[in-house]
């Protein structure tokens, strides 16, 4: 596959940011946040396109509700200060790229391939957490199939947005572009609530001074593994049928994240040549908007979420499914109005370093070696029903952080499925996507 770019521009706000906006604080848990890009791309055919557009009328209505969509979105025309701990809203705008794709559409959706889905987003969403560099807020790259299709790929700032921020944030631009001016567009739009600062007061912290991250010299693999809705079905009556109490009736996202991680659990098993069940720790990104008492709204923005952390460090010669989703909900049911109350306090940043304190003291005790998985998921986000009036995504991709152990679950395009997104050393995969456990229960690997 061969991308060419063609056009490179700034999208500024169709209006100038008011003076008094122009320093945006970001808050305590955009501080904590990791200073890479959280990516979205949305794949369009071009047999539902609702008219038939030539690329670059579609790319000028896109550039025009973006730029209509920044005046709210202000701090997504700005730029990161050094510090990362704030956002000079300078109107400098988005950078907009437009590209010609030398491959069908379908090539893509049939199987997307994490190294041919970066050349389709503005720059590789992660590369800033390796060398610095300090980059726009935001970046959109519009791409253009040989079959007509379109493919935009989104990348915002981890410093200021999470997965309900990007649905968020995308679905407004769709309404923009899709707006006629009457008083129905004029209700659908939801401007964005930009105070968490006041909600989370920032503590000046560079969250990078206190991680002491390692970046190992190993190769990882991405493969896609997704669970249609029979097969989710299966594996959820598999829990319960097989569980160590009665029926817990676990969601599609406790279900995958527990077999993921048994699956990892027996991969580490085999390579250890062991009898029982190496300790592991499973983690899960949980948003916090909906667990705060009155709850804010899906349009608040920032990174409003906090990591649940599931320890399994049993010495057992099996572990059932059942159990660990128990741990899992345990875990996440702990992130509560009391927690987020305590985040809001005089020791708020303690309390959001709290977890990878939490991570060091579980895997002093599970002994040398403990496997840290780290799972996240855009489940349940409305990436399906963004239409620019290119109609619905037939496709919604994004890509894991290149680290091992990581798993992104994302809804399959009618919402009753999951796709798993795992990354994993090259030597546990070949074991991983091997596992008759594993693929007894799902409708396709890619």
């Amino acid at each position: 596959m061969k991308v060419e770019i063609i056009s490179r521009e700034m999208i500024k706000p169709s209006s100038p940011t008011p003076i008094h906006l122009k320093d945006f604080k970001i808050c305590l848990l955009d501080e904590l946040a990791p200073p890479s890009y959280a990516p979205i791309l949305l794949l369009y055919s071009s047999t539902d396109f609702v008219n038939e557009n030539c690329f670059s009328a579609v790319a000028d209505k896109l550039k025009k509700s973006l730029s209509q969509t920044l005046v709210h979105f202000y701090p997504f025309s700005g730029k990161l200060k050094e510090n990362l701990n704030s956002i000079d809203c300078n109107d400098e705008g988005a950078l907009f790229l437009e590209a010609k794709v030398n491959v069908a559409l379908s090539k893509i959706v049939k199987n997307p391939e994490t190294n041919m889905l970066c050349q389709l987003f503005p720059f590789d969403p992660y590369d800033a957490a390796v060398d610095g560099e300090i980059r726009v807020t935001t970046g959109v790259q519009v791409n253009v199939f040989e079959c007509g299709g379109v493919g935009i790929g989104v990348c915002v700032s981890h410093k200021i947005a999470d997965g309900a921020t990007m649905a968020s944030f995308i679905s407004s631009w769709a309404s923009s572009a899709t707006a006629t001016g009457s008083d129905d567009d004029h209700q659908a739009f939801s401007s964005p609530r930009l105070d968490s600062a006041m909600i989370f007061p920032p503590k000046g912290m560079d969250m990078m001074k206190h991680c002491n991250m390692v970046i190992r010299n190993e190769k990882i693999m991405t493969k896609r593994f997704e669970f249609d809705w029979k097969k989710l079905a299966n594996l959820k009556a598999n829990i319960d049928a097989n569980g160590v109490s009665e029926k817990i009736n676990p969601t599609r996202v406790e279900a995958v994240t527990a077999l993921i991680w048994r699956s990892a659990m027996e991969v580490k098993r085999s390579i250890s040549e062991q009898d029982t069940i190496p300790c592991s720790i499973a983690t899960h990104l949980v948003n916090i908007r909906e667990r705060m008492r009155p709850p804010l709204p899906g349009h608040s923005i920032g990174n409003l979420w906090r990591l649940a952390v599931a320890p399994y460090l049993e010495f057992k010669k099996d572990v059932k499914l059942q159990e660990l989703v128990g741990l899992i909900r345990e875990s996440i049911r702990r992130i509560d109005n009391d927690y987020v109350t305590e985040l809001q306090g005089e020791d708020g940043f303690e309390k959001g370093i709290e977890p990878l304190r939490e991570l060091r003291e579980l895997a002093l005790l599970g002994g040398e070696g403990v496997e840290v998985y780290t799972f996240s998921s855009l489940a349940r986000f409305p990436f399906y029903e963004i239409d620019f009036g290119l109609g619905k995504p037939v496709k919604v991709c994004t890509i894991t952080m290149p680290i091992r152990n990581c798993v992104t679950l994302i809804d399959t395009r009618f919402g009753d499925g999951i796709e798993a997104w795992v990354t994993l050393t090259e030597n546990d995969m070949a074991k991983f996507e091997c596992s008759q456990e594993l693929l007894q229960f799902v409708s396709a690997a890619t």
